[in-house]
């Protein structure tokens, strides 16, 4: 455990990706079976203990200390694993730390009523740094800037130092096979066993991705290079299908197919294919909205099913079979996309279609279009592309359309977490309906440091109410906000939502009274309602 205390803080204050990548090697090196494998397990996120809530965390941190004081530090600090680890009061030789696996055995089966006494005692038995690690490892979400792909890179140059050339790919392509504690992984990796055979498990590969398209890059591009497809609206999956199995993954290697069975069902013929997910009513995209619907769920049911159906625009093939197709050039896998379409007929799946252009003219004109015609933008692929892992420059773009920009008064901010715990910089902002504001939505990005320091210090000077973590400021900061689109939403007083807002500017030089108002937005949504939205 404390090694693994001591990995998470070097992490954390490591910003280079290669010196990150080196201690993960090290730790993986130097560390032995299961523990490394648990460890693996938590920075990769498949590491959970449903029966341990966050809840028991903040009980047990206002239980040892003052509440007050523990409510005022929290608010500070902004996450409550670091709150709890520095507030918690040292008990010196208390006792000593299990294992990393022998903490994730008993997380993972001791009753719910038995936890508060476990990790109180954990906690007193460890320092600051370990009880840190202690308590992102319980709650998830270890935040120290270290990714799956990270760790599976480490994890190839370790058997770089073996038994030979191993990519992160190699990795990845037997990943979804495997369970912590990863056993088979390492022994294979050190040389000590065979790789690990799939067994004709449906297992994710690493999808191509696309670089945002910049002026420069479009005056390079010569049309008769390049393929254009339209950008849609919904989440990009991965269907895979073998002897073995269907699983339908999200981009980041979520498995997501209990979530739609009904794409599942349809994948009858073995294959890996790419494509969009989207909710689609007689062959039209829905907005992203209803999509949402259907979102981080664990299943669906019959109703919502029915209320909002789902299907693939397909990009790609990558498989179709045993037969890998990646290397070839991206013309030749599209046509045997469209014959395979063809000769299968798949349900809830069609190919989104190549939109015909002889200009970059051409092209600017449709992406233009692609807000009316309730598109994201545009995808241009090069015609001799192979399917290449991760987002390899040069070879696809994606020149997304404009977003819209409004003038919001900051109402409401709220401490941040990781390297911005300690700063408010979740903002609730609105804009006027009558005489009153009314919130419209939260922006959590689109700021820099400087910006976020002198955010943070106005808010702490113009604060005039607390709401626990939230703080109600003076309305007189004005944010320009830009933002994907607004849809209308019963959930919100505004009767708005706005999807993917973000700080675009801090206009000190505009006073709260000139800010926009709602039916300036209301004239912007469409006529369907929005569903979940972070706004």
């Amino acid at each position: 455990m404390i090694a693994f205390a001591a990995l998470l803080e070097r992490l954390a204050f490591t910003p280079s990706r290669n010196a990150k990548i080196a201690l993960l090697r090290h730790y993986f090196t130097t560390q032995t079976d299961p523990d490394r494998g648990i460890a693996l397990a938590a920075i990769a996120g498949d590491l959970s203990f449903p029966t341990a809530k966050a809840g028991t965390i903040r009980e047990l941190g206002a239980s040892r200390t003052d509440p007050v004081l523990f409510a005022l530090s929290y608010d500070y600090v902004g996450d409550l694993a670091e709150t709890v680890a520095l507030i918690w009061p040292a008990r010196p030789h208390a006792g000593s730390l299990p294992s990393l696996a022998e903490l994730a055995e008993t997380l993972n089966t001791a009753p719910r009523a038995a936890l508060p006494d476990l990790i109180a005692g954990w906690l007193d038995c460890a320092d600051a740094s370990t009880r840190l690690a202690l308590l992102k490892l319980i709650g998830g979400g270890l935040r120290v800037g270290a990714s799956a792909r990270m760790a599976k890179i480490a994890l190839a140059d370790i058997a770089a130092e073996g038994i030979g050339a191993v990519g992160a790919d190699d990795v990845e392509e037997v990943w979804h096979a495997l369970k912590p504690p990863y056993l088979p992984l390492f022994a294979w990796l050190d040389g000590r066993g065979p790789k690990p055979d799939p067994a004709g498990a449906p297992v994710f590969r690493p999808p191509m991705l696309a670089h945002p398209l910049e002026a420069a890059d479009i005056a390079a591009l010569n049309p008769a290079d390049w393929r254009a497809e339209w950008k849609w609206d919904g989440i990009r999956v991965q269907l895979v299908t073998t002897g073995g199995g269907r699983r339908l993954f999200s981009r980041g290697a979520g498995d997501i197919s209990d979530a739609f069975p009904e794409i599942v069902a349809a994948m009858t013929h073995e294959a890996v294919l790419d494509g969009e997910l989207l909710v689609i009513r007689d062959g039209v995209a829905a907005p992203f909205a209803d999509l949402q619907q259907r979102l981080n769920r664990k299943t669906a049911s019959a109703k919502i099913m029915a209320a909002f159906p789902v299907g693939v625009r397909l990009y790609d093939i990558l498989f179709d079979g045993t037969e890998d197709l990646r290397a070839l050039p991206f013309d030749q896998r599209r046509t045997h996309l469209e014959a395979w379409v063809v000769r299968h007929r798949p349900a809830t799946m069609d190919v989104s279609p190549l939109i015909p252009f002889s200009s970059i003219q051409d092209l600017t004109v449709l992406r233009d279009g692609a807000r009316a015609a309730a598109i994201e933008g545009l995808m241009l692929k090069r015609a001799d592309s192979p399917y290449l892992a991760g987002r390899v420059k040069g070879q696809w773009w994606k020149w997304k359309r404009d977003p819209l920009t409004a003038d919001a008064v900051l109402m409401y901010a709220q401490t941040g977490h990781g390297k911005r715990g300690g700063f408010y910089s979740d903002y609730t902002f609105g804009v006027w309906r009558g005489e009153d504001l009314v919130p419209v939505g939260k922006a959590y990005s689109g700021f820099t440091d400087k910006e976020l320091v002198f955010l943070d210090r106005w808010i702490r000077a113009h604060t005039t109410g607390r709401f626990g973590p939230v703080r109600e400021v003076e309305k007189s900061m004005v944010l320009e906000v830009a933002f994907d689109a607004v849809q209308l939403s019963k959930r919100h007083k505004s009767g708005i939502a706005m999807r993917f807002p973000r700080v675009a500017r801090i206009r000190t030089d505009k006073p709260a009274a000139e800010a926009d108002r709602l039916e300036t937005l209301m004239a912007l949504a469409g006529d369907r309602p929005a569903g979940p939205s972070r706004g």
